[in-house]
């Protein structure tokens, strides 16, 4: 069960992570605090590696083809999915962009059976329905406090949800395919290249299109740098667990991570979910984990 305390760890670190980056959004715009994530929590991920290097013996990383599609694909889909995650947080509330962003599960699974003909059992699919139902509740939400757009939240949280589906499953692919046989090394190894190719990439964009952005990260370094741990640590433990066990069952038990986030955005942000928001949270919580035991 060393899979479900890496997922456990993961997903506490995550709230933690999106709360300091939310935090950020209003000096560096969404794509500045993306950048956060990566470029500060690279010089961790490479600590990280060299440890798993130096503990493990014999290692034989294969760095073909089938590590760099999923690898570089992943990194892109998880870079749109984070800002839009961070937006949606911005309009619709830091629990509610939580909530849409466990909707990657059922989402992943719908899209898997149009483009790649993946079935679902009987159960999975009535994950998706209760699923959807939920995500139906929250699209017209009550007034929440610190939430500003909430229809256009839902909208940006969908989409993260879709895209970090996308993501969580390249990387398991990536992660399979770089070194099946030794998953620490092989999930600390992905997390710094998936990271360096992110931060190099969104760096150079920002330093092209929106300079003022990329000079609020810089010298905001010391909020930026709890953030860097935090999504270091985070991924660290995502990649770990996926390694160990399928994606399916690791965004199922991730989903803890909705009574941390409601519980931060009530402390951190004076956010307080109505009695149809807890409901929609609810139902999303238990079709998400409906469609994860297909």
């Amino acid at each position: 069960m060393l899979w479900a305390v890496a997922t456990v760890a993961a997903a506490g670190f995550q709230v933690g992570r999106n709360a300091l980056q939310r935090g950020m959004m209003s000096s560096t715009g969404p794509w500045g605090a993306t950048l956060v994530r990566f470029l500060f929590g690279l010089p961790f991920s490479l600590v990280f590696t060299a440890i798993a290097v130096a503990v493990t013996p014999h290692v034989d990383p294969q760095f073909g083809w089938e590590f760099w599609w999923p690898a570089l694909t992943g990194a892109l889909a998880q870079v749109v999915a984070t800002a839009a995650l961070l937006l949606a947080m911005h309009h619709a509330g830091f629990a509610v962009g939580t909530a849409l962003q466990q909707s990657s599960v059922p989402l992943a699974a719908t899209v898997g059976l149009v483009v790649f003909g993946d079935n679902l059992s009987a159960l999975g699919w009535t994950g998706v329905a209760v699923t959807t139902f939920g995500l139906a509740v929250l699209v017209w939400p009550k007034k929440i406090e610190g939430a500003h757009h909430p229809v256009l939240g839902i909208s940006y949280g969908i989409a993260s949800g879709l895209l970090f589906g996308f993501a969580l499953n390249a990387f398991r692919h990536a992660g399979l395919r770089l070194e099946p046989h030794h998953p620490f090394f092989s999930a600390m190894a992905c997390v710094a290249i998936v990271q360096a190719v992110q931060a190099a990439g969104l760096g150079l964009y920002l330093a092209i299109r929106d300079r003022a952005a990329l000079a609020a990260v810089i010298a905001g370094w010391r909020q930026s740098l709890g953030a860097g741990l935090f999504g270091a640590l985070a991924s660290s433990g995502w990649f770990f667990a996926l390694n160990l066990a399928p994606a399916a069952a690791v965004r199922a038990l991730g989903v803890i991570e909705m009574p941390i986030a409601a519980a931060t955005g009530h402390r951190l942000f004076r956010e307080a979910l109505s009695a149809k928001q807890i409901l929609g949270v609810v139902l999303v919580t238990a079709g998400v984990a409906m469609t994860a035991m297909f």
